[in-house]
């Protein structure tokens, strides 16, 4: 007999009881605590859900696809295999060389949906970007969230549109020549709606993270629970065509075997992508600096594609904007950006003032591709996680935003924006939940404050998360980079000069070269001045608010100010807080 659609994983229920259109059918217990059923999928709608044990309230599908009532409401079937996709010609996207783009489906656009997202796809085109990287998309509880409160990894949260909304999202970016990276979790659940444990040890309370127990990845029945995040991860990258995964929080992943959950992912991924022919990348984000993480499992590494760089972040914020409060206070210094931009990590074996011990481990410059590490002057969680969830915008002018930009485009790292930063958004992003339980809503609001006194803001700003007006204030305004009058302003000048700086690094092969040697480094910490050399191509930045002449020559490429002057005997003058990028001449 073949599996069915409706066998479910429930070791820790006496008996269950499939409910199917509201009829009962009693499931067979099997071995390893499966429940199993003799009905095939048949290729039409189903509601249906689960009667464990004595209970009368029916739970949801674990591996749900779908969820028309939300997370406590009833699953629905929904066959991957009936989309006709139209990306037949579509042959993967690579990360080396590429630029990535960081959006919320939420509040991307006013409708917040998959559907309404695909409309602004021909932006993102024109701008240049490579991958589209989404925040989570999986079933929460409500009709809003950042999507870190998932409690259906399998199901796409149905405010959005659905996995059918999902798939035609997908096979438009594949026909704009987009890849999409899907942001997934898989280091905790969220705080409603979650069933699991009454079906099985999905978590285990020998150790907790920020939002809980940790997931059972080394326990009793792990495996079953393994296979449940593998075959995740398989399900976004073959059933939806997804070209990879951005790994939420990795570090939260409490695993003691021998063979790492993040190890034994890469290795079915990698196997996946040798049997579709296309590339599959997996990007982790991690705090802890450690090269294992992106090492080949040749070299004895988990073999993931690339992580998050947060170093790049906190060093590229503070010489910005010269806040040294936090995790912020190790930065303070240019020379803090120009080790970052020569070695990888700052923190590569040395003390964190701010953890209070030692942090890191040094990056192997000789062997590691600078594409490894992905970088960003703004994310989600660097501007949501702030107070009132502020951008750039807020605290720099034109000139800054224009710094922030040319760092990270002229990088040796993989680039990554987060959604109106091309323009210079003035909308915040804020943190945002829309949880109906009102006891849960309160706590989650008091959480926030008690963070934020640690990074000495003030509690008074911060919104409420549950307030609508929250998530509202938190949509793009399209009107900005696109004004009705056709007028040229600060919007659209940012908007040009990101779209200069990414065909820029198509045109010149030095500013994706992949080889630490191959970049080099000066600075002046008093004057406040860094010199990027690339190969043959120069980036010189002044973040004073006085002008340099500095001694370097070549033809300009790019500048950021008009006043950037190209001095006699080979010097260059740069305005205050301006930049030039050159390109040597023979």
């Amino acid at each position: 007999m073949s599996p069915s659609p409706y066998d479910v994983w429930a070791p820790r229920a006496r008996s269950v009881t499939l409910l199917l259109d509201g009829e009962r059918h009693p499931m067979t217990a099997a071995d390893g605590g499966w429940h199993t059923v003799d009905i095939p999928a048949d290729g039409q709608d189903h509601d249906y859900g689960y009667l464990l044990g004595d209970g009368d309230a029916p739970r949801p599908d674990p591996r749900s696809r779908r969820q028309p009532e939300g997370v406590h409401g009833l699953s629905r079937t929904f066959d991957p295999g009936a989309y006709a996709w139209g990306d037949a010609a579509w042959t993967g996207r690579q990360l080396p060389g590429g630029v990535v783009y960081e959006l919320h489906i939420g509040t991307f656009t006013p409708e917040g949906t998959l559907d309404s997202a695909i409309e602004r796809l021909d932006h993102l085109v024109g701008l240049g970007i490579d991958l589209v990287e989404v925040l989570p998309v999986n079933g929460f509880n409500g009709t809003h969230n950042w999507g870190y409160d998932g409690v259906l990894w399998y199901a796409v949260q149905e405010s959005y549109g659905g996995p059918a909304a999902y798939q035609r999202f997908v096979d438009a970016c594949h026909q704009r020549g987009l890849g999409v990276i899907q942001d997934v979790v898989y280091n905790h659940l969220g705080p409603s709606g979650n069933y699991l444990p009454e079906f099985g040890p999905y978590l285990q309370d020998r150790s907790a993270n920020t939002w809980g127990s940790s997931v059972n990845l080394d326990g009793e029945d792990s495996d079953e629970v393994r296979d449940y995040i593998i075959s995740n991860a398989l399900m976004w990258l073959d059933d939806y065509h997804v070209d990879g995964l951005r790994l939420d929080a990795v570090h939260a992943l409490v695993d003691h075997r021998a063979v790492h959950i993040l190890e034994q992912l890469a290795e079915e991924v990698d196997a996946l992508s040798a049997h579709l022919g296309r590339p599959l990348t997996l990007i982790a984000e991690s705090d802890m600096n450690d090269p294992k993480m992106i090492r080949p499992r040749e070299a004895l590494g988990y073999g993931i594609t690339a992580q998050w760089s947060d170093d790049f972040h906190h060093a590229l914020h503070v010489n910005l904007t010269g806040e040294t409060a936090g995790y912020y206070e190790d930065f303070d210094s240019v020379r803090a950006l120009a080790t970052v931009l020569e070695e990888g990590f700052f923190h590569a074996g040395t003390l964190s003032t701010f953890r209070g011990r030692v942090h890191g481990r040094p990056l192997d410059v000789e062997r590691t591709p600078t594409w490894r590490l992905v970088v960003f002057a703004q994310d989600h969680d660097q501007i949501g996680n702030r107070a009132t969830g502020d951008r750039l915008t807020a605290t720099l002018d034109e000139r800054g935003l224009a710094l922030a930009a040319v760092l990270t485009l002229t990088s040796p790292f993989t680039p990554m924006l987060f959604m109106g930063e091309e323009w210079g958004a003035s909308t915040p992003w804020q943190f945002f939940t829309s949880h109906p339980e009102p006891e849960l809503g309160e706590a989650t609001a008091k959480g926030r404050v008690e963070e934020f006194a640690k990074m000495g803001w003030d509690p008074a700003v911060v919104p409420d998360p549950q307030d609508p007006e929250t998530f509202t204030r938190s949509k793009l305004d399209w009107s900005e980079p696109y004004p009705a009058s056709g007028e040229d302003g600060t919007h659209t000048r940012i908007l040009d000069l990101y779209r200069r700086l990414i065909a820029l690094r198509r045109e010149v092969p030095e500013l994706t070269d992949p080889r630490f040697r191959e970049t080099f480094v000066d600075y002046d910490e008093d004057d406040r001045w860094l010199v990027m050399a690339r190969g043959s191509v120069t980036v010189a930045v002044n973040f004073a608010d006085t002008a340099v002449e500095l001694g370097i020559e070549g033809e300009p490429l790019l500048v950021t100010d008009p006043g950037v002057a190209i001095v006699p005997d080979g010097a260059v003058l740069l305005p205050p807080r301006s930049a030039v990028i050159l390109a040597a001449t023979e």
